[in-house]
């Protein structure tokens, strides 16, 4: 049964939404160091519904994006999980890259889908605390149709894939960073490695003053699609309640379809296979610096909120498994990207610094359980694997 009231699915707000006056709200991003720089805010509403504010330096827009998670964490399934806003933004980025290229070698393309899987794995124990996420190699299919021959179709979509910010995150080992504070007071870390700064301020209830920008689209921006076809995943869930299971030795799917509409929006299906759940339809858009007209959340965004979404899942998951009090619990995560080597004409790979995450718990549980709280969500946390694994795209063409 869902845990926790269904915030999400009783606000008159929708579940997406460019915010009008990030100001009063007290967000703004952090400096720009390579290209794009993006603060996170994010939030628990009820046990695994969240939502966060995302802003960028290149763009200047702030984004308000919200979570949940499906029947396998007896969650309400009002909002796209996790993990799919990481792929969402990761197919996003793709899009526009092999686009930017296209454009900038005179490469006529007619036709152009990406079909997108992402895989993720969690193994050992949470009550012996052997429990680990794990992230594996991303599979992209691009559904093409253009003049190139195949060696130089090939090389074309290596180099747009490449060039493309996530790169950054998945080629090499980033260590994500953390700062935490329990109660108002910082604290030293365990296992967790520290940011070179200090700790931010927590940005408390200033969520609730965000006001909504009006859309000039005539559709949400995210809306469900009811369940996800089946499809078998080696070692992968379904049932009820299956991510609370102490004793775990699962795969996770989450795929995406994108394509690029007439007026210009990336219209992207997230599929979850496994734990399989419901389909949702996610729009997006890039700012008008970056050629868009800024009508949806761009692609940097969307991964940035993944994995801010991610971790805070991971504290739902180990306070609800071990039976803690963790009454409130917030992130500010601050994201690094380099600008897209074919959509800022640069002609580079992508690439990003560690996350930097900082960590507000309010709890009656003593300081070592905040630390080891932090350390064991960093250690399940299916993107902060992703961040410290070395992977690499594997391609895959399909002529149309």
């Amino acid at each position: 049964m869902p845990q926790g009231p269904n915030i999400l699915g009783a606000s008159d707000r929708p579940l997406s939404f460019e915010v009008a006056n990030p100001e009063q709200v007290g967000i703004s991003p952090p400096d720009n160091r390579m290209g794009d720089s993006l603060r996170t805010w994010v939030r628990s509403l009820s046990v695994f519904q969240k939502e966060a504010l995302v802003a960028s330096s290149q763009t200047g827009l702030v984004w308000r994006l919200s979570s949940d998670e499906g029947p396998y964490l007896d969650g309400h399934d009002e909002a796209s999980c996790p993990l799919s806003f990481l792929t969402v933004g990761m197919i996003a980025s793709y899009m526009n890259e092999i686009t930017a290229l296209a454009d900038q070698q005179d490469v006529a393309i007619h036709k152009l889908r990406l079909v997108q899987d992402n895989y993720y794995t969690m193994e050992g124990s949470m009550r012996k605390r052997t429990m680990v996420g794990g992230a594996l190699p991303v599979e992209l299919i691009v559904e093409i149709d253009c003049d190139l021959e195949d060696d130089a179709l090939n090389a074309f979509l290596l180099n747009a894939v490449s060039a493309s910010p996530i790169n950054g995150l998945m080629r090499g080992k980033l260590d994500s960073l953390f700062a935490l504070s329990k109660n108002g007071q910082e604290l030293d870390l365990g296992k967790a490695k520290r940011i070179a700064g200090e700790l931010y301020p927590d940005p408390g209830d200033q969520f609730d003053l965000c006001e909504i920008k009006a859309s000039t689209l005539n559709e949400p921006l995210v809306e469900s699609q009811g369940i996800t076809p089946k499809k078998e995943v080696s070692g992968g869930t379904s049932t009820a309640g299956s991510s609370l299971a102490d004793e775990q030795g699962r795969t996770l799917n989450i795929g995406g379809v994108c394509t690029l509409r007439e007026d210009g929006i990336k219209e992207i299906t997230q599929l979850q296979y496994s734990p399989h759940g419901t389909s949702f339809k996610l729009l997006s858009e890039e700012a008008p610096i970056n050629g868009g007209q800024g009508r949806a959340p761009d692609a940097n965004t969307y991964m940035s909120a993944g994995v801010a979404f991610c971790f805070m899942t991971q504290f739902g998951r180990f306070v609800k498994m071990l039976d803690l009090d963790l009454a409130e619990y917030k992130v500010v995560q601050d994201s690094h990207f380099s600008l897209g080597g074919a959509s800022s004409g640069t002609g580079e790979a992508g690439k990003a610094d560690p996350l930097e995450t900082h960590v507000y718990l309010k709890t009656s549980e003593t300081d070592d359980v905040a630390r080891e709280m932090l350390d064991i969500s960093e250690q399940t946390c299916f993107l902060h694997a992703f961040c410290r694994t070395n992977m690499k795209t594997k391609l895959k063409i399909k002529r149309t």
